[in-house]
């Protein structure tokens, strides 16, 4: 009998060491996937050739910090706050980034947080920078920005006609005739910085007014004498509260970027792309063994 209730302890405690084994396992899991790194799957075109649809790449949170906000929340879409841990650098230019998409049409084209909708892009130019499109590249500061953005995709959009190609839209944000951008010729546009001041006249008004919305959650309006007022308030200029990034694409002829639809909250960053971890070929189910461990330049 005692033999009998002893291999059964002894059973029991095997089961919970296996137990707590899984669970430490769990939780070392979820440790990585929130703070450290983790995985996605590129299902298009807009990064080719750096990013190929079927690479599966790894996200790292930390080196800029990892994000914390309610899950629960953003799922029910209510609005979350998310606050960034501290990293030891900074997004920059050229860095590849997962971002949650922010502009939402069906919230009147508004910035709203998706937690299902993810992009990848190129950042190309940081809170603070000033940035032009002169003849498809990119510049930045008056400076020629050749080292900022994937230059091959520079070189496609500079190739092109002003008039155009069937199946490429040349109109960019902001979408107002007045400013005659386009994605040959673009610019000036003053990427803000939290704490930076602008400005606010009739163009600023176009470049800003959804970010003004998505801090204050109040979109400002502009007269007909050009003053620009937020709810009840006439204001002269707006310090923005947030950080901003303008990313594209490599892939310049098939990319949903910030060329488009406009300039990128830091908090909907997820972190870099690290390197590439998987690659299967859609088409095939072969794995592509080239591109396996690949790091993302």
């Amino acid at each position: 009998m005692n033999t009998a209730v002893s291999r059964i302890r002894r059973w029991v405690g095997k089961v919970i060491d296996v137990l707590f084994f899984i669970c430490c396992l769990c939780l070392l899991f979820l440790t990585l996937h929130v703070f450290v790194i983790v995985p996605f799957k590129v299902p298009s075109n807009s990064m080719r050739p750096t990013l190929l649809p079927g690479d599966y790449i790894w996200v790292e949170k930390c080196s800029a910090g990892a994000r914390l906000f309610d899950v629960n929340a953003a799922l029910d879409r209510e609005e979350v706050h998310i606050h960034r841990l501290p990293g030891w650098r900074k997004f920059g230019r050229n860095d590849v980034v997962v971002f949650n998409f922010p502009y939402q049409p069906t919230y009147g084209d508004s910035i709203v947080f998706d937690i299902m909708k993810y992009y990848v892009k190129r950042i190309v130019a940081i809170p603070g920078d000033t940035l032009r499109i002169e003849n498809g590249y990119y510049r930045i500061g008056g400076q020629a920005g050749l080292s900022t953005g994937y230059l091959p995709a520079q070189e496609q959009i500079a190739a092109l006609p002003d008039s155009g190609v069937m199946g490429i839209v040349t109109g960019t944000f902001p979408w107002r005739h007045e400013l005659k951008w386009n994605i040959k010729q673009f610019g000036p546009l003053h990427i803000p910085a939290r704490g930076e001041s602008v400005r606010m006249d009739s163009i600023a008004w176009m470049l800003y007014q959804r970010l003004i919305e998505y801090e204050q959650h109040c979109r400002p309006t502009i007269d007909g004498q050009g003053h620009v007022w937020l709810g009840d308030s006439l204001i002269d200029e707006y310090c923005f509260r947030k950080n901003y990034y303008f990313v594209a694409g490599d892939n310049a002829y098939n990319s949903q970027d910030s060329r488009y639809w406009g300039m990128l909250p830091e908090e909907f960053i997820v972190g870099r792309v690290w390197r590439i971890w998987k690659s299967v070929e859609p088409s095939s189910d072969e794995i592509r063994w080239n591109r396996i461990l690949k790091k993302i330049e």
